[in-house]
Protein backbone atom coordinates (compact mmCIF):
# COMPACT_ATOMS: atom_id res chain seq x y z
CA UNK A 1 0.00 0.00 0.00
CA UNK A 2 2.95 2.35 0.56
CA UNK A 3 3.34 2.46 -3.26
CA UNK A 4 -0.01 4.11 -3.21
CA UNK A 5 0.75 7.04 -1.04
CA UNK A 6 3.72 7.87 -2.85
CA UNK A 7 2.89 10.46 -5.40
CA UNK A 8 0.57 12.08 -2.37
CA UNK A 9 3.57 12.23 -0.51
CA UNK A 10 5.75 13.91 -3.24
CA UNK A 11 3.39 16.84 -4.40
CA UNK A 12 2.96 17.48 -0.62
CA UNK A 13 6.67 17.79 -0.26
CA UNK A 14 6.61 19.87 -3.72
CA UNK A 15 9.23 17.81 -4.85
CA UNK A 16 8.63 18.92 -8.38
CA UNK A 17 7.76 22.44 -7.66
CA UNK A 18 4.97 24.50 -9.75
CA UNK A 19 6.42 23.32 -13.15
CA UNK A 20 5.36 20.22 -12.87
CA UNK A 21 2.96 20.20 -16.30
CA UNK A 22 1.72 17.50 -14.75
CA UNK A 23 22.88 6.43 -35.47
CA UNK A 24 24.63 5.88 -39.37
CA UNK A 25 23.76 8.99 -40.36
CA UNK A 26 20.54 11.23 -40.61
CA UNK A 27 19.99 9.99 -44.18
CA UNK A 28 20.46 6.14 -43.68
CA UNK A 29 19.50 5.28 -40.14
CA UNK A 30 21.15 3.91 -37.27
CA UNK A 31 23.50 0.48 -38.23
CA UNK A 32 23.27 -0.76 -34.57
CA UNK A 33 22.26 -4.04 -34.45
CA UNK A 34 20.54 -4.48 -31.21
CA UNK A 35 22.60 -6.97 -29.97
CA UNK A 36 25.53 -4.52 -30.44
CA UNK A 37 23.84 -2.04 -28.67
CA UNK A 38 22.72 -3.52 -25.57
CA UNK A 39 26.42 -4.92 -25.06
CA UNK A 40 27.24 -1.27 -25.18
CA UNK A 41 25.11 -0.46 -22.52
CA UNK A 42 27.03 -0.26 -19.05
CA UNK A 43 26.66 -3.51 -16.99
CA UNK A 44 25.46 -1.84 -14.00
CA UNK A 45 21.87 -0.52 -15.64
CA UNK A 46 21.71 -3.74 -17.33
CA UNK A 47 21.50 -5.35 -13.78
CA UNK A 48 19.57 -3.04 -13.05
CA UNK A 49 17.00 -3.41 -15.89
CA UNK A 50 17.31 -7.27 -16.08
CA UNK A 51 13.88 -9.38 -15.44
CA UNK A 52 14.71 -10.55 -12.21
CA UNK A 53 14.35 -6.32 -11.46
CA UNK A 54 10.53 -6.40 -13.13
CA UNK A 55 9.53 -9.76 -13.84
CA UNK A 56 6.66 -11.08 -11.36
CA UNK A 57 3.61 -8.30 -10.84
CA UNK A 58 3.76 -5.15 -9.98
CA UNK A 59 6.33 -5.51 -6.14
CA UNK A 60 8.08 -2.40 -4.97
CA UNK A 61 11.45 -4.25 -6.27
CA UNK A 62 9.44 -4.91 -10.26
CA UNK A 63 8.34 -0.65 -9.83
CA UNK A 64 11.70 0.29 -8.60
CA UNK A 65 13.37 -1.52 -12.36
CA UNK A 66 11.16 -0.01 -14.26
CA UNK A 67 11.37 3.34 -12.67
CA UNK A 68 15.26 3.53 -12.95
CA UNK A 69 14.09 2.08 -16.82
CA UNK A 70 12.54 5.10 -16.89
CA UNK A 71 14.52 7.92 -15.12
CA UNK A 72 17.43 6.66 -17.48
CA UNK A 73 15.59 7.77 -20.71
CA UNK A 74 14.40 10.67 -18.25
CA UNK A 75 18.35 11.54 -17.33
CA UNK A 76 19.04 11.31 -21.16
CA UNK A 77 16.69 13.50 -22.51
CA UNK A 78 17.36 16.05 -19.36
CA UNK A 79 21.04 16.15 -20.08
CA UNK A 80 20.40 16.53 -23.49
CA UNK A 81 18.33 19.25 -22.90
CA UNK A 82 20.79 21.39 -20.83
CA UNK A 83 23.82 20.59 -23.14
CA UNK A 84 21.84 22.41 -25.98
CA UNK A 85 20.25 25.04 -24.55
CA UNK A 86 24.05 25.47 -22.65
CA UNK A 87 25.09 25.37 -26.18
CA UNK A 88 25.91 29.18 -27.84
CA UNK A 89 24.41 29.85 -31.09
CA UNK A 90 23.00 26.30 -31.41
CA UNK A 91 19.08 26.72 -30.82
CA UNK A 92 17.46 29.84 -32.71
CA UNK A 93 15.98 32.57 -30.66
CA UNK A 94 12.30 31.93 -31.86
CA UNK A 95 12.72 28.11 -30.64
CA UNK A 96 14.25 28.46 -27.73
CA UNK A 97 11.01 29.12 -25.40
CA UNK A 98 9.87 26.02 -26.61
CA UNK A 99 13.54 24.03 -25.55
CA UNK A 100 13.38 25.75 -22.16
CA UNK A 101 10.07 24.53 -21.30
CA UNK A 102 10.89 20.86 -22.13
CA UNK A 103 13.84 20.83 -20.34
CA UNK A 104 12.02 21.80 -17.18
CA UNK A 105 9.96 19.15 -18.07
CA UNK A 106 12.56 16.58 -18.09
CA UNK A 107 14.09 17.84 -14.92
CA UNK A 108 10.48 17.23 -13.26
CA UNK A 109 10.55 14.19 -14.06
CA UNK A 110 14.06 13.23 -12.80
CA UNK A 111 13.18 14.50 -9.80
CA UNK A 112 9.95 13.07 -9.34
CA UNK A 113 10.86 9.29 -9.93
CA UNK A 114 14.26 9.55 -7.97
CA UNK A 115 12.40 10.40 -5.37
CA UNK A 116 10.05 7.96 -5.93
CA UNK A 117 12.21 5.27 -6.31
CA UNK A 118 13.76 6.42 -3.17
CA UNK A 119 10.45 6.52 -1.02
CA UNK A 120 9.74 2.40 -2.60
CA UNK A 121 13.19 1.85 -0.25
CA UNK A 122 14.81 1.48 -3.99
CA UNK A 123 18.07 3.83 -5.51
CA UNK A 124 17.75 5.89 -8.07
CA UNK A 125 20.47 4.73 -10.70
CA UNK A 126 22.93 7.19 -10.94
CA UNK A 127 23.47 9.57 -13.91
CA UNK A 128 25.39 8.33 -16.90
CA UNK A 129 27.16 9.40 -18.99
CA UNK A 130 26.15 10.56 -22.17
CA UNK A 131 27.74 10.10 -25.61
CA UNK A 132 25.14 12.17 -27.88
CA UNK A 133 27.11 11.68 -31.29
CA UNK A 134 26.62 7.97 -31.10
CA UNK A 135 30.29 6.70 -31.18
CA UNK A 136 30.89 9.59 -33.87
CA UNK A 137 27.12 9.09 -35.71
CA UNK A 138 26.27 11.93 -34.70
CA UNK A 139 29.74 14.46 -34.58
CA UNK A 140 27.53 17.53 -35.54
CA UNK A 141 24.91 17.18 -32.71
CA UNK A 142 25.44 20.37 -31.06
CA UNK A 143 26.58 22.44 -33.67
CA UNK A 144 23.82 21.95 -36.48
CA UNK A 145 20.47 23.00 -35.33
CA UNK A 146 18.57 20.04 -37.71
CA UNK A 147 20.61 16.96 -36.33
CA UNK A 148 20.07 18.09 -32.92
CA UNK A 149 16.39 18.95 -33.72
CA UNK A 150 16.38 15.09 -35.75
CA UNK A 151 17.62 13.29 -32.29
CA UNK A 152 14.94 15.19 -30.26
CA UNK A 153 12.62 14.16 -32.26
CA UNK A 154 14.07 10.62 -31.95
CA UNK A 155 14.64 10.68 -27.90
CA UNK A 156 10.61 11.85 -27.51
CA UNK A 157 9.12 9.33 -29.78
CA UNK A 158 11.17 6.35 -28.18
CA UNK A 159 10.04 7.91 -24.27
CA UNK A 160 6.47 7.70 -25.73
CA UNK A 161 6.59 4.48 -26.85
CA UNK A 162 8.80 3.32 -23.65
CA UNK A 163 6.06 4.21 -21.41
CA UNK A 164 3.25 2.76 -22.80
CA UNK A 165 5.32 0.02 -23.16
CA UNK A 166 6.00 -0.55 -19.57
CA UNK A 167 2.00 0.35 -18.52
CA UNK A 168 0.43 -2.89 -18.28
CA UNK A 169 3.43 -3.99 -15.78
CA UNK A 170 2.82 -1.13 -13.36
CA UNK A 171 -1.52 -1.39 -14.03
CA UNK A 172 -1.58 -2.80 -9.86
CA UNK A 173 0.25 0.01 -9.24
CA UNK A 174 -2.37 2.78 -8.83
CA UNK A 175 -0.71 5.84 -8.02
CA UNK A 176 2.30 5.11 -9.24
CA UNK A 177 0.74 4.26 -12.51
CA UNK A 178 -0.86 7.16 -12.77
CA UNK A 179 2.04 9.39 -12.48
CA UNK A 180 3.67 7.76 -15.31
CA UNK A 181 0.88 8.13 -17.95
CA UNK A 182 0.69 11.76 -16.60
CA UNK A 183 4.81 11.99 -17.72
CA UNK A 184 3.49 9.70 -21.01
CA UNK A 185 1.12 12.27 -22.13
CA UNK A 186 3.62 15.28 -21.61
CA UNK A 187 6.17 13.39 -23.53
CA UNK A 188 3.80 13.10 -26.31
CA UNK A 189 3.48 16.73 -26.57
CA UNK A 190 7.22 16.97 -27.04
CA UNK A 191 7.29 14.69 -29.57
CA UNK A 192 4.82 16.50 -31.71
CA UNK A 193 6.26 19.65 -30.75
CA UNK A 194 9.23 18.58 -31.75
CA UNK A 195 7.43 16.86 -34.95
CA UNK A 196 6.00 20.28 -36.27
CA UNK A 197 9.21 22.06 -35.49
CA UNK A 198 11.16 19.74 -38.26
CA UNK A 199 8.10 19.80 -40.82
CA UNK A 200 6.30 16.54 -39.56
CA UNK A 201 3.05 15.71 -39.09
CA UNK A 202 2.71 15.71 -35.34
CA UNK A 203 1.81 11.91 -35.37
CA UNK A 204 3.29 8.42 -36.91
CA UNK A 205 2.54 7.86 -40.35
CA UNK A 206 3.02 3.70 -40.82
CA UNK A 207 6.72 3.40 -39.61
CA UNK A 208 8.15 6.44 -41.56
CA UNK A 209 11.24 6.83 -39.68
CA UNK A 210 11.99 9.82 -41.37
CA UNK A 211 15.63 9.74 -41.51
CA UNK A 212 15.90 8.68 -37.88
CA UNK A 213 16.83 4.79 -36.58
CA UNK A 214 13.88 2.69 -38.23
CA UNK A 215 13.73 0.59 -34.87
CA UNK A 216 12.01 3.36 -33.38
CA UNK A 217 9.38 3.37 -35.42
CA UNK A 218 9.81 -0.35 -35.71
CA UNK A 219 5.68 -1.69 -35.65
CA UNK A 220 3.82 1.81 -36.19
CA UNK A 221 2.57 0.24 -39.02
CA UNK A 222 0.73 -2.23 -37.17
CA UNK A 223 -3.55 -2.25 -38.03
CA UNK A 224 -4.67 -4.57 -35.60
CA UNK A 225 -5.65 -3.61 -32.06
CA UNK A 226 -7.83 -6.37 -29.74
CA UNK A 227 -7.30 -9.11 -31.95
CA UNK A 228 -8.90 -6.71 -34.62
CA UNK A 229 -8.25 -5.26 -38.26
CA UNK A 230 -9.02 -2.12 -37.72
CA UNK A 231 -8.97 -1.78 -41.75
CA UNK A 232 -11.99 -3.91 -42.19
CA UNK A 233 -14.51 -1.81 -39.82
CA UNK A 234 -14.00 1.20 -41.17
CA UNK A 235 -13.79 3.46 -44.63
CA UNK A 236 -10.40 5.23 -43.16
CA UNK A 237 -7.50 4.72 -45.46
CA UNK A 238 -4.43 2.38 -44.12
CA UNK A 239 -2.51 5.26 -43.23
CA UNK A 240 -4.99 6.83 -41.50
CA UNK A 241 -5.78 3.60 -39.02
CA UNK A 242 -1.73 3.72 -38.51
CA UNK A 243 -1.78 7.17 -37.40
CA UNK A 244 -4.63 6.33 -34.75
CA UNK A 245 -3.07 4.30 -32.11
CA UNK A 246 0.47 3.93 -31.22
CA UNK A 247 2.50 0.61 -30.60
CA UNK A 248 4.92 0.30 -27.35
CA UNK A 249 8.27 -0.78 -27.34
CA UNK A 250 9.70 -3.16 -24.79
CA UNK A 251 12.63 -2.28 -22.09
CA UNK A 252 14.79 -4.57 -24.29
CA UNK A 253 13.92 -2.43 -27.64
CA UNK A 254 14.64 0.87 -25.82
CA UNK A 255 17.80 -0.32 -24.28
CA UNK A 256 18.40 -1.02 -27.62
CA UNK A 257 18.07 2.43 -28.96
CA UNK A 258 19.21 4.32 -26.94
CA UNK A 259 22.49 2.07 -25.70
CA UNK A 260 24.12 3.67 -28.37
CA UNK A 261 23.93 6.77 -26.34
CA UNK A 262 25.35 5.32 -23.05
CA UNK A 263 28.95 5.38 -22.21
CA UNK A 264 28.94 4.92 -18.57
Amino acid sequence: MKALKIFEEVYKEDVIGKNFSRRETLTKGLGFGLKVALAAIPFGLLETFSNKAYAGGPSNSSIVGILNFALTLEYLESTYYTTGLSTSGLIPSADSTVFKQISKHESDHVALLKTTITSLQGTPVPLPTFDFTAGGTYPDVFSNYQTFLALSNAFEDTGVRAYKGQAAALSGSGAVLTAALDIHSVEARHACEVRRMRGLKGWISYAEANRLPAAIYAGEDNTTQDNINVTTITTAPTISVTEAFDEPLTMKEVLGIAGSFLKS
